[in-house]
């Protein structure tokens, strides 16, 4: 660790911190599942750290974030310039990345069934738009998820928040789990339950969705429970693809993905991952929505139809034997009319 002296500016900054963390014991370069180097730099501000840039290396590849923010795991730094408040974006990101950032940005704003259209037709640039990934990268979505959205899948059988985290915490307990991911995390709502909860070492909310990740990140730095120094729980919020997780094989103990699994474009890829990251022992709690809801709630649209995957509860144990657990270590409960509880053991 050291300060770097550099000339006051009206009391701007001090000088400027750096640390170097070495290698990180879960997070690894997606492409290689290297480990990955963690350096952090940022103005000391009367000596304390302020928001801090992030810098995640492996021996080919540089990602960038920040501490008040996330850490892009998804896209290599020269791709995208560094994850920045708005404010900054203009001092951070090269032009070339800026351009790529603003679409990016602004293409989460068109509805997603238009945004598809586009996308086929070739008038909005970027990658092929896929709906059941890309509808969770709207800002409008990720500003109403705890805002009624999430409330309204009880309709289906979904407990509530607070009931699932109890599911959650007591299949968690008997292990003592010391890293748990909280995956497709959105806007935290469980990432943050997790880290109050004072269980768990380290608490990592990932998930694919820009705008989710910011929500999550403002609904973190507002919850006066996260803020008041009880929790020793260290939280990253990664952004990240549930189907190449930027993490070390065996190096998480425990995994929650919540309402998630049914909007995962390849399943395969994802249940796969998530059997390679777990430790030996180590259990994954999911939820998701069951076809038979689905197809009701869906009924006569059939752009809708297409933007969920459809399970049974067989066609879901057949899913996760696929990827690698062993049947006598996988149990699926459905609560109501089309919650599915999964529970399954490494």
């Amino acid at each position: 660790m050291s300060a770097i002296a550099e000339p006051s500016q009206k009391n701007a900054f001090v000088g400027m911190f750096k640390n170097t963390r070495g290698s990180d014991e879960v997070l690894a370069c997606p492409r290689t599942k290297e480990p990955l180097r963690i350096t952090t730099t940022g103005p000391l501000l009367g000596g304390v750290s302020s928001s801090l840039k992030v810098c995640l290396k492996s021996s080919d590849a540089t990602y960038n974030g920040r501490t008040n923010m996330y850490y892009d795991l998804l896209q290599q730094a020269e791709d995208v310039g560094e994850v920045t408040t708005k404010e900054e974006s203009s001092a951070f990101f090269p032009n070339n990345a800026l351009t790529e950032g603003v679409v990016k940005s602004l293409r989460g704003f068109i509805p997603p069934p238009l945004a598809s259209i586009l996308s086929e037709r070739g008038i909005l640039p970027g990658d092929e738009y896929v709906t059941m990934r890309d509808m969770f990268t709207s800002p409008s979505v990720s500003f109403a998820y705890e805002r009624g959205w999430r409330q309204s899948f009880s309709n289906a059988g979904f407990p509530g928040a607070d009931k699932e985290y109890e599911m959650v915490r007591d299949y968690f307990m008997p292990i003592n789990p010391e890293v748990v991911v909280d995956m497709s995390c959105a806007t935290g709502l469980f990432t943050r339950r997790l880290v109050k909860s004072s269980d768990y070492s380290r608490v990592i909310g990932c998930d694919y969705s820009d705008s989710m990740l910011r929500e999550a990140r403002k609904r973190i730095n507002s919850d006066t429970e996260l803020n008041d120094g009880n929790t020793n729980t260290r939280l990253d919020l990664v952004r990240c693809d549930v189907g190449n997780i930027p993490m070390i094989s065996d190096s998480v103990d425990a995994l929650h993905a919540g309402a998630a699994m049914h909007c995962w474009p390849d399943l395969d890829a994802a249940l796969s991952e998530i059997h390679r990251v777990l430790k030996p022992g180590g259990r994954y709690f999911a939820t998701t929505f069951l076809s038979s809801y689905i197809s009701t709630m869906t009924r006569g649209n059939s752009s809708a139809q297409n933007t969920f995957q459809a399970f049974t509860t067989d066609s879901l144990k057949e899913l996760i034997l696929k990827s690698g657990f062993e049947e006598n270590n996988v149990k699926i409960e459905v609560l109501g009319s089309g919650c599915a509880v999964i529970r399954e053991e490494k």
